[in-house]
């Protein structure tokens, strides 16, 4: 994306997050299609904010807590849920550990990552992917639900 495009994109978001309050609570800029709740229990790398600006049609729910670390990055589309419904209560989450997400990985289009997951650094989630647990460094994980495609 060019400068012109990055600027102007930057101005919409600022728009619908500041001014029409959309995601208006979240203290970094997040694309205007994107929605996250939570962002209190996020803990995000500084350099990891542009791909939240960035990428559109993210979902980030942080009900039990995530955190992300340095040079990360996500594609389109990628949700990341780290709170199941209680089936009991439906307008419930359960309580569980929060997602981590190391330093360096990429997130590719349309992933979902799982409540308690862990990525640790320098994993590549593949686009589409479904993926709960523990992903070990350098590894690249790919399908529904995740397998481990490539180690380093």
């Amino acid at each position: 994306m060019n400068f012109r495009a990055t600027l102007a994109l930057r101005v919409v978001n600022s728009v619908f997050q500041r001014i029409l309050r959309l995601n208006g609570n979240v203290p970094w800029q997040v694309h205007f299609t994107s929605r996250v709740t939570c962002p209190e229990r996020i803990g995000i790398h500084p350099s990891v904010r542009a791909s939240f600006g960035m990428s559109p049609c993210c979902y980030v729910q942080a009900g039990n807590g995530i955190r992300i670390g340095e040079g990360s990055m996500f594609g389109p589309g990628v949700k990341i849920i780290s709170a199941d419904h209680d089936r009991e209560h439906l307008d419930r989450h359960l309580p569980g550990p929060p997602i981590i997400i190391g330093r360096h990985c990429w997130i590719g289009a349309n992933a979902v990552i799982l409540p308690g997951t862990v990525l640790e650094d320098s994993v590549t989630v593949a686009a589409g992917s479904v993926v709960r647990g523990c992903v070990r460094t350098g590894t690249t994980v790919a399908g529904v639900p995740a397998r481990v495609v490539r180690e380093r």
